[in-house]
């Protein structure tokens, strides 16, 4: 909270600057502001960034090495034995002494030195908090009076803001790179310690999944096989049958609301089509369970076929309504795109509507609509909670829709519940799962990629 307050105290010191700098601009010129190489504002945004970055940066800094600082200021005070104790029992003290000074009851009576040493991790935080606050209020203060007496006339503010808000640019987007590599490289590393325990043929080729793993040589049920295959015949099953549902539907109502439907028609089934979008899973888990799963259990029943209270084709009904407004939504919006003078030639040399929405509108939107069908399928692969409760947790290889089955994500969630050990190949293998989903995925995109490159080859 007080780091919050001294964001908000920076954030007005950039609002002060930018004003003061504004003026100090058309007084530098006694109102003859075509004078100025840039625009007052640009001199205000000059004057705010030098009066608010270098404090920001000192802010994010110091919640960045706070704790680590303060934890080795007070382990140093503490008593020799206990400095000398091994780094498990010692991030036990560390952490009994953060729970202290936080207000948070520990279950036994603290030791005197535990007190005290949270009474001095106390003390070190109240002392930062007023060091800091006396640093951002310098550094804002030096930057207003720099920015200030850097305004002349012939400054070139525009060029210097513009360079600046490309660098925050930059760097706002390398930390989504970096963000994203960090996530790789942990799966990877995970990965790689699972295989060093199951060997990579028997997780790739593998035809049975049963990762519990036996605590005593005599328990039973508890094998260990780590085989993949029959979670990844479940996820195709499920993720196929959903896309047979979502993208014919979804492209065709695309095509509709956008080439033959009414401007009223349109204007009431487009915000229905999104309001199913932004239905929670949980609820389309729901009725998976409790209706589609039933119903097709009696109409199987009724013509002599053996179906499960959970399967295959009943997550993946519902899986596949639950896609359709992302399809049709963004097929409608590439298709609208299209130009009209594409159409209007296609009709002037004879062609039909229906002629000139295949073989013109169509192929001319083939990139965002092999865009929207690469999300929902992504959509599908990923989504667990209506799998979970119209599908199940079996982990069956077959080929029977109307059989459970299970896939990637729902057992990466089941290995993750509870308190794991990150050192046993049941936990780890989590990470194998969703390494293999991210080589799926990265595959899918270079599909689509290939196929939009092959349209452009042909149409540019």
């Amino acid at each position: 909270m007080k780091h919050i307050t001294l964001f908000i105290v920076i954030v007005i010191l950039s609002a002060v600057g930018y004003y003061l700098g504004r003026i100090r601009s058309v007084k530098a010129v006694k109102g003859e502001i075509r004078t100025l190489h840039s625009l007052p504002g640009y001199y205000g945004f000059y004057v705010a960034l030098w009066c608010g970055i270098p404090a920001l940066i000192v802010l994010v800094l110091w919640i960045v090495f706070q704790s680590s600082i303060i934890t080795s200021l007070v382990v140093s005070a503490l008593p020799s034995d206990i400095q000398n104790l091994s780094p498990d029992r010692l991030s036990l003290v560390i952490n009994d002494i953060r729970n202290i000074a936080d207000g948070i009851i520990v279950s036994e009576t603290p030791d005197v030195f535990l007190l005290k040493a949270a009474e001095h991790y106390n003390g070190l935080k109240g002392v930062g908090y007023l060091a800091l606050a006396a640093v951002l209020l310098s550094f804002c203060t030096a930057g207003l009076a720099y920015g200030m007496r850097k305004i002349v006339p012939s400054m070139r503010a525009r060029v210097n803001v513009e360079r600046t808000m490309q660098v925050l640019m930059v760097l706002c987007s390398t930390v989504a790179i970096f963000t994203t590599i960090g996530i790789v490289l942990s799966v990877i590393f995970e990965s790689i310690r699972f295989f060093n325990q199951i060997p990579v043929t028997d997780f790739l080729f593998g035809l049975k999944w049963s990762p519990q793993m036996a605590i005593r040589p005599d328990q039973v049920g508890a094998d260990g096989s780590f085989g993949m295959v029959p979670l990844l015949a479940g996820t195709l099953m499920i993720s196929g049958i959903a896309m047979l549902i979502a993208v014919p539907i979804g492209l065709m109502s695309a095509i509709y609301m956008s080439e033959y439907a009414a401007d009223r028609v349109r204007t009431v089934v487009k915000p229905i089509l999104e309001i199913l979008a932004g239905i929670p899973t949980v609820v389309y888990g729901f009725f998976a369970a409790l209706t589609v799963a039933p119903f097709i259990r009696n109409i199987g029943s009724q013509i002599g076929l053996e179906v499960s209270s959970e399967s295959a084709l009943a997550a993946g009904l519902v899986m596949g309504i639950m896609i359709i407004p992302f399809i049709s939504s963004f097929s409608d919006d590439v298709i609208n795109a299209v130009p009209q003078s594409l159409r209007d030639a296609s009709l002037g040399i004879g062609a039909t509507k229906s002629e000139t929405v295949v073989r013109v509108v169509i192929p001319a939107a083939l990139p965002g609509i092999v865009g929207s069908v690469l999300l929902g399928v992504s959509r599908a692969i990923g989504e667990t909670m209506i799998v979970v409760m119209a599908a199940g947790l079996t982990a069956n290889l077959t080929a029977n829709p109307f059989a459970a089955v299970t896939t990637f994500t729902v057992q990466i969630v089941t290995l993750l519940v509870g308190d794991q050990e990150f050192d046993s190949p049941k936990t780890q293998a989590a990470f194998a799962l969703g390494l293999v989903l991210f080589v799926i995925t990265l595959c899918l995109n270079i599909i689509a990629l290939y196929v939009v490159r092959k349209y452009r080859e042909e149409y540019e």
